[in-house]
């Protein structure tokens, strides 16, 4: 999946300006990361979140965008989603031997997945997961969620770049 930084058209359709706002939040990702010196990308910059690295916050992302659009949309198993774990808390940011260019390939690839998704459906549809009551949310609540959890997070890395290296950029 080639992912672009470049915004939206000013003029399409709700689906064309969603998916555009999200895959452009999403390249961003990996922009943030670009140089990033191996050792940093599982460095914590924030004393009260150890978890709160480079690398943990793409694992995160990637099984975020699996939560939304597998498992609460298509309705699919969450067994293999660490979020859902009780145990060890916040597992799916524990990615200890993970290499970074391995996370991001895998939240490609989620990303990727998630906007065959999206295409598939109205944006009208609603989850179909009976277990979690999010699921009760449409298609496009979803879409818009992820773009300010995206958004968001790519603001943590940011700031995280700039303390880690001094790195900076908008986009």
């Amino acid at each position: 999946m080639t992912l672009t930084r470049e915004r939206p058209p000013y003029v399409a359709d709700e689906r064309t300006l969603l998916v555009g706002w999200l895959d452009q939040q999403r390249a961003l990702v990996r922009w943030k990361l670009e140089g990033l010196a191996a050792d940093d990308a599982y460095r914590a910059v924030l004393p009260k979140s150890p978890l709160m690295t480079p690398a943990g916050l793409v694992s995160h992302m990637r099984w975020t965008e699996h939560c939304w659009f597998n498992v609460l949309f298509l309705g699919e198993s969450y067994a293999g989603n660490p979020q859902f774990q009780e145990e060890p808390e916040d597992a799916d940011m524990r990615i200890e031997g993970v290499p970074l260019r391995q996370l991001l390939d895998e939240y490609e690839a989620q990303c990727a997945r998630s906007n065959e998704i999206i295409a598939a459906h109205s944006l009208d549809a609603t989850g179909t997961q009976p277990d979690f009551r999010a699921a009760q949310a449409t298609l496009r609540w979803m879409v818009l969620h992820m773009i300010e959890e995206t958004a968001r997070h790519v603001g943590h890395l940011d700031a995280m770049r700039e303390l880690l290296d001094g790195g900076t950029g908008y986009y």
